[in-house]
């Protein structure tokens, strides 16, 4: 579970939610730092073959979950990803999508600056 404040979110409903959209093979949500919200929503999709990853966006995704979603459920983040990185049992190991997440944040702001 993630909190944005204030509000419980639980990422499987909007795994679901978005693991039904077709143009997504894969989705997994994960809570990211956020200075005014505590967490913000961020899903990781793995495309379809031949979906453009730059034309998937969080306003394709609003666009979608318009009157299907909650205006706080809805990532604020989408980022394609190819694979997703898996223990040797299968399951998906959030904690490296949150590192990635935070690597890419950084190496943003450090662009900025």
């Amino acid at each position: 579970m993630l909190i944005r404040g204030g509000e419980n979110i639980f990422p499987k409903e909007i795994e679901d939610f978005l693991n039904a959209h077709p143009q997504v093979i894969e989705a997994h949500v994960i809570g990211v730092p956020d200075e005014r919200l505590g967490e913000e929503v961020c899903a990781y999709v793995r495309l379809e073959e031949g979906v453009d990853p730059d034309s998937f966006t969080a306003e394709t995704l609003k666009a979608y979950a318009k009157g299907k979603l909650a205006h706080f459920k809805v990532p604020r983040y989408v980022i394609p990803i190819d694979a997703f990185p898996k223990t040797t049992s299968g399951k998906i190991q959030k904690f490296k999508l949150v590192d990635a997440f935070k690597a890419k944040e950084t190496e943003l702001k450090a662009a900025r600056a």
